[in-house]
């Protein structure tokens, strides 16, 4: 079994990145902000308010759900899709207990 670099981080490190990674892209935040206005499971309407092709919204979405961000169900030709508000809760507080700890840094004067 071979490892990578990635492998050599603890677990909530990883976690971190990888919320971090499922952000980096402006089409998963504008999912996101969909899913977040509407306080609800949206089935399908997704594609219609975003400017991108329905399979480009689908891998968007794979990858969100993946993550945990988002949870949803295919029905045949019908998915729906809602914010994970549990997991999204739990990252962002591993997130804020992370730029907590960098915010309590206190440089010393020697630094660059």
């Amino acid at each position: 079994m071979a490892f990578s670099k990635k492998d050599r981080f603890d677990k909530r490190q990883a976690r971190i990145a990888a919320f971090a990674d499922g952000l980096s892209h402006p089409a998963r935040i504008a999912i996101l902000e969909t899913l977040a206005r509407r306080k609800s499971c949206i089935c399908g309407e997704i594609v219609e308010v975003l400017p991108l092709a329905q399979s480009t919204v689908s891998q968007h979405l794979k990858e969100l759900r993946e993550l945990g961000l988002v949870k949803g169900e295919i029905e045949g030709p019908k998915s729906c899709y809602c914010i994970d508000i549990d997991n999204w809760r739990a990252m962002v507080g591993e997130i804020g207990k992370f730029f907590d700890m960098i915010d309590s840094v206190k440089p010393d004067n020697e630094c660059c």
